[in-house]
């Protein structure tokens, strides 16, 4: 087996869903290497056009389902932040993408397998790969698993902020800032739970649980800022 072959075979493994081989080995080829060939052969820019559009579908309906109390100004920041060229580029890292693309001698020799651009663009070529070969829901689903550090992080920066949000939208309403009590704690000491709740003029507004205190606090936010948010 050529080396060619055995890395078309590692990719999909990497990526655990079929493709065809031939639309995979496009997705991975640079117009570098496409023009410097005597024969047509097929490059990934099409791909891309195609993966870009089908990439941003499937950010945009996670996000519009996963947090339904932001307005569209926030959810376009939050889609901007996650299909970025540095988040495309740290997912192409973790595939070790730059080991498998076909690049023309002079893109290669000059760092092409490195350059950001060009492996940012490839993983949009490949999920284009994806989408033309399977369906829409199995490329979403590719992606939110490409994704997933990704969409943690922004979970932990949204369950931070709710606080201060929280903090924002009670003192605008009621003057007073949002009280939080710790009303249970359960477990060993090795592995606590708590639960706390935020009040508003000695209302309770929200409840939630976490293995810290400060866990349990920004849920419960998190709660409070969805209700007063409707």
């Amino acid at each position: 087996m050529g080396k060619e072959c055995r890395d078309i075979v590692e990719l999909k493994e990497k990526l655990g869903i079929y493709v065809d081989d031939k639309l995979l080995l496009q997705a991975v080829t640079h117009t570098s290497y496409a023009h410097e060939q005597k024969d047509v052969v097929d490059h990934n820019e099409r791909l891309e056009f195609l993966g870009d559009a089908v990439l941003e579908l499937a950010i945009s309906e996670t996000l519009y389902k996963k947090y339904p109390e932001l307005p569209e100004g926030e959810l376009t920041k939050l889609r901007a932040e996650l299909v970025c060229e540095l988040s495309l580029v740290k997912i192409a890292e973790k595939l070790d993408l730059g080991k498998y693309l076909r690049l023309g001698k002079g893109e290669d020799s000059t760092g092409g397998r490195d350059r950001r651009s060009t492996l940012a663009d490839t993983v949009e070529a490949l999920i284009g790969a994806v989408y033309l070969q399977t369906n829409y829901d199995q490329t979403k689903q590719l992606i939110l698993d490409l994704f997933k550090d990704q969409l943690s992080h922004i979970d932990n920066q949204r369950i931070g902020d709710y606080k201060t949000m929280i903090q924002e939208l009670v003192q605008d309403r009621y003057g007073d800032p949002p009280k939080y009590q710790i009303v249970k704690e359960s477990g060993p000491d090795h592995d606590k739970s708590f639960v706390a709740e935020v009040q508003i003029n000695n209302e309770v507004v929200g409840r939630g649980s976490g293995k810290s205190k400060k866990e349990a606090e920004q849920n419960a936010a998190h709660f409070a800022f969805q209700k007063l948010s409707k």
